[in-house]
């Protein structure tokens, strides 16, 4: 079995198959039975064969040598031994024997000398034993029925008749050329019926194949519609076989699933419409509760200092609560599909640095920016202002200085390029275990910042607006520290004719 895994590893992947290893099963199974059977039917039908065969020639040996025991006097000369050979070769006429008698140092032969195929230990064997005894030899490719018979005689001169030894033995030599014909023919019928066997066997596992392929083959494409969204998709269900239990397993898994996951999506739209909705409601009171805090932090030097430190406390905690809801409709405006770009030809490094100076980070932001009026590109210039500021007000919360954004241009192609925009801090980075999440919503990476003023929505809101142009974003760590966040966005052929020596004084 090693070794069959091991020969199906190595094989190339078509022949892996389940339909490949059904037909090479049945092959072996069909090779191997029909071997072993005709091995057995071979060697049963093989030794019946010879037995019959050595069992009739020893009998009319027997028969022939008895007839010429009679006549034989107690010491036979040579010639009577030569009459006794020749007596038996007549009674037994075209059957290609060859026979030696042997007495003493007498030897007679018939028809011919040739009788090297007497080996040593059947000549020691018939001195010592009443009976015949034989042995098959192989010579000169042919098979060969060697019999030794001692002539015995009965001894009446007491009470009782005893059988004794004449010393005179007979030898026969008898040919099996028709019997190995036949065990020949043996052979070529078990290789036939063996070929028709693995003949079978191969349309049988074909057959066999098609039969356990089909339902498997229906249950891939089910699986692949299911993963391709289709959650309805459900499979026949023919027989009472453990391929029919699996696909009503299937079909059970499928339906479940299906519930599981419209009620999740259900879930998922309350959760949207329930944020969305909450969002819209805080809205009027938090535009209420900032137009107080307005008016109360004009007339803060006239309050007493613990009402200014009360009054900065609920400024702070408004301004908070109100880029909250800003982002949360933001969100709810990206699921919901109701959000809008509007374009315009825009001067990227006069809209990057408007969104420095409109919140005043221009001290605390190291630039490295393209003269004005050289990389210009259509975008929405709000959405790319939330870009920036997400990028860098992330960079200068959770970073430290210096914080450094970079403007420039990456050509892919000659007819493809990308403005790049990468926001850098010197702080501790971003931990292994937060960089697969960084960009996820509500996600933040240390337990520590839960109750910082960040809403944990930033950078997803920034995801959502980059795709929205077509670009992408990703984040790293630098080898020497700090986080690096770097926005691509596609630029049209005109607005990125800028060479390749200008991009790189940037």
């Amino acid at each position: 079995m090693r070794f069959l895994r091991t020969v199906l590893a190595k094989a190339p992947l078509p022949l892996r198959g389940l339909r490949s290893r059904l037909v090479v099963a049945f092959a072996l199974v069909a090779v191997v039975s029909a071997l072993s059977t005709g091995a057995l039917a071979f060697r049963e039908a093989r030794t019946g064969v010879l037995q019959q065969s050595q069992d009739s020639v020893i009998r009319q040996f027997r028969t022939s040598v008895d007839a010429v025991a009679v006549y034989t006097p107690t010491a036979p000369s040579q010639s009577d031994l030569q009459v006794a050979v020749n007596q038996v070769l007549h009674a037994n006429q075209s059957q290609g024997w060859r026979v030696l008698a042997t007495y003493g140092s007498f030897r007679a032969y018939a028809p011919s000398a040739d009788f090297d195929k007497l080996s040593p230990q059947l000549r020691r064997s018939v001195g010592t034993q009443r009976a015949a005894v034989f042995q098959r030899v192989d010579a000169d490719g042919h098979p060969y029925l060697v019999v030794g018979m001692p002539v015995t005689y009965d001894d009446t001169t007491g009470e009782s008749t005893e059988s004794r030894l004449s010393g005179m033995v007979m030898y026969l030599v008898v040919p099996q050329n028709t019997e190995e014909a036949y065990v020949r023919a043996m052979v070529s019928g078990i290789e036939r019926a063996t070929l028709v066997a693995l003949c079978l066997a191969v349309v049988l596992a074909l057959l066999a194949a098609g039969g356990v392929l089909r339902p498997v083959r229906a249950l891939r494409r089910a699986t692949r519609r299911m993963a391709e969204g289709h959650l309805d998709v459900r499979l026949a269900v023919n027989g009472s076989d453990e391929l029919a239990d699996l696909s009503r397993s299937f079909n059970d898994t499928a339906a479940a699933l299906e519930r599981s996951v419209a009620e999740l999506r259900r879930l998922e739209a309350q959760a949207r419409r329930f944020a969305a909705d909450v969002s819209h409601e805080l809205r009027t009171p938090l535009a209420a509760m900032s137009a107080v805090t307005d008016v109360l932090d004009e007339n803060a030097l006239h309050l007493d200092q613990e009402t200014g430190d009360a009054l900065r406390l609920i400024t702070e905690g408004t301004s908070r609560l109100s880029g909250l809801v800003t982002d949360l409709m933001e969100i709810s405006r990206f699921d919901a599909g109701a959000v809008e770009l509007n374009l315009d030809e825009v001067d990227l490094a006069e809209s990057v640095q408007r969104t420095l100076a409109s919140r005043g980070w221009q001290g605390q932001v190291e630039t490295r920016l393209p003269p004005p009026g050289v990389l210009r590109t259509r975008v929405d210039p709000r959405r790319l202002d939330v870009v920036v500021a997400n990028l860098v007000g992330n960079a200068l919360r959770h970073g430290a200085p210096p914080v450094r954004l970079t403007l420039g241009v990456r050509k892919e192609r000659a007819d493809v390029a990308w403005a790049v925009i990468e926001v850098t801090d010197s702080g501790p980075g971003i931990a292994e275990e937060a960089m697969p999440h960084i960009f996820e919503r509500f996600y933040k990476a240390s337990t520590t910042r839960t109750r910082s003023e960040s809403s944990g929505l930033g950078l997803a809101i920034t995801v959502e607006n980059v795709h929205l142009h077509g670009g992408r974003v990703s984040a790293a760590n630098l080898p020497g520290g700090g986080a690096a966040f770097t926005v691509e966005l596609p630029l049209n052929r005109d607005s990125a004719a800028t060479d390749d020596a200008t991009a790189g004084a940037w």
